[in-house]
């Protein structure tokens, strides 16, 4: 025997989808009900572990046997929850001999889930996931309602619902059928070993998890639900409406006053804020405001996913940005939280008036419980006892990155000395001695215009870009930004062409099905025929690739031939995508980005660092405090990379005994 594949249904009294399976599977109630498998691509067969079935010596042998490798889709839940199940002394050692289907899906750019992957492939029916499940999983797997009609039982067991405990089995046996002809169909487009090797990284990340202040977010949700609970009342009675919250109602109340807004989005009623309007209209879009701001969300996310050690797990997703192999976040998802602006001494003051439910504080120092609250979310995730957080984040890496792989030299020396990027781009643009764009000099209003331009203008954008990156909220006027675009490009003639070359080459590439090359990297068109595979890729300086699944020619606004691909649409529906120039540029770009990041994940893990997560171009370790040298760690994230020469990296961060926004 060479493989094993799996695929376990299991039962537990934790929200999963909640929860995380961490939690799940260390539930006292938690077992596995199903054991399905297949040896070497064989008949699948079920174990039917609930009514007494026993998995073969032979199998169990297998599962342990370091020459076996083990297959599933999303490994990570079967090798854990098998963890437990065979009490596993070393799980991450264990973890070696795996291989995730789900990665190896994610890796070709296709969907997450299997059935969705199956239907992408167009797997015949008889390979295809089984339907039925979601039903069969809520009666069998999770906790039940008593009911009369049930008769009064929390748990369905097999001798209450046989025939569709029948089904279930089926249901089970199934999925390894359609697990095992997704691997069998990607198999030509393997997943490099330095890919697997940063997946069984990521899965030790997750698996330390990182702690959370319990106390304080308790608190936290204790004061969200009193202070919602209060502005609902006080909007109501200002109202008349039944329910303040609903946006259907309050596009009601608005249209009642004589205002008319195309929607009730949160950047829709900010704009209108800001416009004359009656005293009891602004006052309710204040509370509005307040009551979206009330969120506990992310704090009862944190309470849901704590272990019994008050340490939150699976926080990440490898792999979660398809094509580019950005990390994802989950649950509390620490890529997105609020910003912090509270500084110094008065942020563990604001967190300890919050671990003391003193509300009344807070509302006379910080003036908004809503506001204050959202502020303090990252500072929830703390260090454990006698440890430290090292946080450091690579320096402008998306700017750093395409500048390189464009060629554009002065970027790059500004990025080697100085690195005053913003300042040295207005210079740039506007033909201003960087020396006089500094505070205190009228030429300093320019350094806004650099900045904005610098973090919108890099892919292809241009007036919608400065806008959506905030440009009228820093002041700029809607009639200047033309201007801005054309001075950066102009500035910028590298990474402008750049967009044009990437272009050109994917196309030529598809038409041709020759490789080209553009600056380092590999534009080529690859197929299996006899699977219905077929892609543009992109080789990246790291040799990763970058898979757009079944390209096809279709045209752009202008009327030219542009390349389109199969992916996840915003619909979340696999469905034919349009891509350009300055999209091809930027997937590529926060690609090596993240090749950058993960590289530099497992430096820092062989030396000894324990990264408990990170969030795109951050790193947070939890170190002794004795042992907190913030100086080593952005010194091992700025060495050069050896496969991206000349690549300028720098990095910077803080150490504290909780996350913040430094």
């Amino acid at each position: 025997m060479k493989h094993l594949s799996i695929d376990i249904e299991t039962y537990s009294d934790v929200d999963i989808g909640k929860s995380g399976m961490y939690r799940y599977a260390d539930s006292d109630t938690f077992e596995i009900m199903l054991f399905a498998y297949s040896a070497d691509g064989g008949a699948v067969e079920v174990i039917d572990i609930m009514n007494g079935g026993m998995i073969p010596q032979h199998i169990i042998q297998a599962l342990f046997d370091s020459s076996v490798i083990k297959h599933a889709f999303n490994a990570a839940f079967e090798w854990y929850c098998l963890s437990k199940y065979f009490s596993v002394s070393n799980p991450l050692e264990w973890l070696k001999q795996w291989r995730c289907t789900m990665v190896h899906g994610l890796y070709c750019s296709f969907p997450a889930s299997l059935g969705a992957v199956g239907e992408a492939l167009g797997l015949p029916e008889d390979k295809q996931k089984n339907t039925i499940g979601k039903s069969l999983i809520r009666l069998f797997c999770t906790p039940q309602t008593p009911t009369k009609t049930n008769g009064n039982r929390t748990r369905t067991l097999p001798k209450h619902e046989p025939e569709k405990w029948g089904l279930f089995i089926e249901y089970n046996r199934q999925d390894v059928v359609t697990e095992t002809e997704v691997e069998r169909r990607l198999s030509g487009f393997p997943v490099p070993d330095e890919v697997w090797q940063q997946w069984f990284t990521d899965m030790r990340i997750n698996l330390n998890g990182v702690k959370i202040d319990a106390e304080m977010v308790h608190g936290a949700v204790e004061m969200a639900n009193t202070e919602k609970a209060e502005l609902t009342v006080k909007a109501a009675e200002l109202s008349g409406l039944g329910n303040p919250s609903s946006n259907t109602q309050f596009a009601k109340y608005l249209k009642d006053n004589n205002i008319d807004v195309p929607d009730t989005r949160k950047e829709t009623l900010e704009e209108l804020a800001k416009t004359e309007l009656p005293p009891e209209v602004s006052e309710m879009l204040r509370l509005k405001g307040e009551i979206s701001k009330t969120s506990n969300k992310k704090y009862e996310a944190m309470i849901n996913t704590a272990c019994s050690d008050s340490r939150i797990r699976g926080t990440l997703q490898f792999y979660g940005a398809s094509r580019t192999g950005r990390w994802g976040g989950r649950f509390v998802q620490p890529q997105n939280l609020p910003r912090t602006y509270i500084h110094g001494d008065m942020l563990p003051y604001a967190r300890e008036l919050v671990r003391q439910r003193n509300a009344n504080a807070i509302k006379l120092i910080f003036g908004s419980i809503s506001d204050t609250l959202s502020q303090l979310i990252r500072t929830a995730i703390v260090a454990d006892e006698g440890y430290t957080f090292i946080d450091a984040d690579f320096s402008a890496i998306e700017a750093r990155v395409v500048a390189w792989l464009a060629g554009e030299q002065w970027v790059i020396d500004v990025f080697n000395t100085h690195g005053k990027i913003y300042e040295a781009t207005a210079s740039q643009m506007f033909g201003v001695p960087i020396d006089k764009i500094k505070k205190g000099n009228p030429e300093y209003s320019l350094r806004q215009k650099g900045k904005v331009a610098t973090l919108a203008l890099g892919y292809g954008g241009t007036t919608n870009a400065l806008i959506n990156m905030g440009a009228l909220r820093m002041g700029l006027s809607e009639d200047e930004l033309p201007e801005i675009v054309s001075r950066w490009r102009a500035a910028n003639r590298r990474i402008c062409d750049l967009w044009y070359k990437i272009e050109n080459a994917v196309l030529q590439t598809f038409k041709t099905g020759v490789p080209t090359a553009v600056n380092g990297l590999i534009m080529a068109r690859e197929c299996d025929s006899l699977n219905g595979l077929d892609f543009i890729t992109v080789t990246l300086p790291s040799k990763r690739k970058m898979f757009y699944a079944l390209p096809h020619l279709g045209k752009n606004r202008w009327g030219n031939d542009s390349l389109h691909y199969f992916g996840v649409n915003n619909a979340k529906k696999w469905g034919s995508l349009e891509t350009y120039g300055g999209k091809l540029t930027e997937n590529i770009v926060q690609a090596i980005a993240r090749d950058c990041l993960a590289l530099k994940i497992e430096q820092l893990t062989a030396t000894g660092y324990k990264i408990v997560f990170h969030v795109h171009d951050e790193v947070v370790i939890e170190a002794p405090e004795e042992c907190a040298d913030l100086e080593a760690v952005c010194r091992i994230m700025s060495e050069p990379i050896p496969w991206a020469p000349g690549l300028p990296l720098n990095a910077d961060g803080y150490v504290s005994k909780f996350f913040k926004k430094d």
